[in-house]
């Protein structure tokens, strides 16, 4: 709360600049405090529940300021702001929020509206209100005393809030016409300011474009799906709300394709699709790795290969559970495997899983082709750990675990061709796991070990060129075993030589002057070493404690020799004690017989 009040004054006194200007006019940065406060009021996060609350708690602070109370808290009395009342920025504000107030809670209803269809009416509503309190501000603004750059950010906002109502109703070109006005104005804007200010509004214009190719598509342009895949492409690899924003956009308009499609052929059978989901998934297959060939940086690819297989995994789950609930779908299928073929059902259960698995293969290619770019760099920082072989060899061995279980995919036991494409791609791979192996071995000078496996890559490769003449096009999209046979030739000379000179075992000797040592000076007075840290504020002088040191224990004395000494009798010294009864004790008594 303290920190939104501190927020609020930073605005306000901004505003009192803008209103105490020269001629007197009132001015309100419109796009610039909408955008601050969704920043930092939870749309960062997507969190319009948290952005509604912090509306609702503004304009009661805003209210109380001003002196624009609703009634008491016994009655409701409407007020409404007036054109006559403008005598502060602040009642422009006002409005302004009370339209993001109902803004943010139409769009918290869109989200709970995946679940929950009925909220749809809700959130209808929501986003009218939002758009009477834009042209309520529209109208405000046309007041004499306000200046013109508030007027056409009133416009534009407006424009958007009409636009999202449009597009929300399915009303395609009223919707459009209205986002391509809040686009027009938006670019006027940006082009009459400096670069620093114009970047709000161009951020603005890249909001609104995806909303208006999707439109067009709705009007009749075919090419507009392809504008979409352009900007997502160009959105790069993070999230936000732009980049959900055209997954969602995308997702839609393949939902609209997917109604004609009924059928995909794969290895020679075709089968019905009769799963939207599958529908709409398979339709964006092609689109979808155009789009991760296409990516510049590695980081944009990861995000395309990551969203390809969360859409893959979920068509997936949507078969089986369908596989699961048809009862007759799975009498067929037992029928089906007594007699050798399997069903439709399961065949695209099956295809479906192999773009998985495939999927993974390609991506964790992709990961290895970057770590082995980064391994044969120099490695400057030595203080940060680098890329190792070993990295490769684990990324190398999930690729063959994705191969293994293509190889087992059931309806696809009986293709020969398929399984020995699966085999002939295990042995690429097998090799080059093999070969980063042997560099491991090379790092920790086992000459004759990394010697054995850079044969064993050798024998490899050349299983792969035997067998992939029997086989058209088996080596297109695998990485090339020719230039893996030139750098194991290299490594393998190499390696040979370092293990006869043996160079790698001749250490470097550093001059005195390099030389780090802990031993104290005291201990190596007859050495000359220039010790920089004897010039600190703590020299290495002596060890301190000092070590212990052995010294001889104070000995122990025993008397044995009492035990053989023979001792003279005493009985003549001892007193006899007389035997006096009853009278020797009186006399003892009283002191008569001592």
């Amino acid at each position: 709360m303290a920190a939104e009040r501190q927020n609020e004054v930073k605005i306000s006194t901004m505003e009192e600049n803008k209103e105490n200007s020269i001629d007197g006019s009132l001015g309100l940065e419109i796009l610039q405090i909408i955008k601050d406060s969704q920043q930092q009021h939870g749309l960062r996060h997507g969190d319009y529940q948290r952005y509604r609350g912090y509306c609702s708690r503004r304009l009661r602070r805003l209210r109380k300021t001003l002196g624009f109370k609703m009634g008491n808290r016994h009655k409701f009395t409407g007020k409404k702001v007036t054109i006559e009342m403008l005598s502060d920025n602040r009642h422009l504000l006002l409005v302004l929020i009370e339209a993001e107030r109902a803004w943010s809670y139409a769009m918290q209803l869109k989200q709970e509206a995946n679940t929950e269809p009925r909220k749809r009416f809700h959130l209808l509503a929501r986003l009218r209100k939002a758009a009477k309190h834009g042209e309520k501000l529209e109208k405000l603004c046309e007041s004499p005393r306000v200046d013109a750059k508030t007027k056409l950010e009133a416009q534009a906002y407006t424009a958007y809030l009409t636009g999202m109502v449009q597009f929300e109703l399915q009303e395609w070109k009223s919707a459009m016409e209205a986002f391509n006005k809040c686009k027009t104005i938006y670019e006027k804007l940006a082009s009459a300011f400096t670069e620093e200010q114009a970047v709000l509004f161009y951020q603005r214009v890249e909001e609104i474009s995806p909303n208006i190719r999707y439109c067009a598509y709705n009007i009749g342009d075919q090419n507009a799906i392809n504008d979409l895949m352009q900007m997502r492409l160009s959105a790069g690899g993070g999230g936000g709300m732009m980049a959900e924003k055209l997954e969602t956009l995308i997702s839609q308009t393949r939902a609209k394709q997917a109604a004609v499609m009924s059928e995909v052929e794969w290895r020679g059978r075709t089968v019905p699709v009769k799963i939207d989901k599958a529908r709409i998934f398979l339709l964006g297959l092609a689109d979808n790795e155009a789009a991760i060939t296409q990516a510049d940086n590695e980081e944009t690819k990861e995000h395309l290969y990551e969203s390809l297989l969360a859409e893959c995994r979920d068509t997936i789950q949507a078969v089986r559970e369908e596989i699961r609930t048809d009862v007759k779908q799975r009498e067929r299928a037992t029928e089906g495997a007594e007699s050798g073929r399997v069903s439709n059902l399961q065949y695209l259960h099956s295809y479906l899983t192999y773009i998985k698995l495939w999927t993974l293969v390609k991506r964790n290619e992709s990961m290895a082709h970057a770590l082995q770019a980064k391994l044969k760099e120099p490695q400057t920082d030595e203080n940060k750990r680098g890329p190792r072989p070993q990295d490769l060899i684990r990324l190398y061995d999930i690729i063959l675990q994705s191969l293994a279980e293509l190889s087992s995919l059931q309806g696809l036991e009986e293709d020969h061709t398929f399984q020995k494409e699966v085999a002939l791609k295990t042995l690429v791979y097998k090799a080059y796991r093999c070969f980063y192996i042997a560099q491991s071995y090379v790092l920790v000078k086992k000459w004759s070990e990394a010697l054995v496996l850079y044969e064993r890559v050798l024998k490899y490769t050349r299983e792969v060129q035997s067998k992939a003449k029997s086989l058209n096009n088996s080596l297109k999209n695998l990485p090339d075993v020719q230039e893996l046979i030139a750098e194991v030739n290299a490594e393998k000379y190499s390696l040979q030589a370092a293990a006869i000179l043996d160079t790698d075992d001749v250490a470097e000797v550093p001059p005195p002057q390099q030389i780090k040592d802990s031993m104290p000076l005291s201990d190596r007075l007859d050495n000359f070493r220039l010790d920089p840290t004897l010039l600190s504020k703590q020299p290495n002088l002596v060890q301190f404690p000092p070590d212990f040191q052995p010294i001889p224990c104070k000995p122990l004395f025993f008397d044995l020799a009492l035990n053989h000494v023979a001792l003279p009798p005493l009985d003549d010294k001892v007193e006899q004690k007389g035997k006096g009864g009853i009278t020797g004790y009186f006399k003892g008594f009283f002191g008569f017989g001592s």
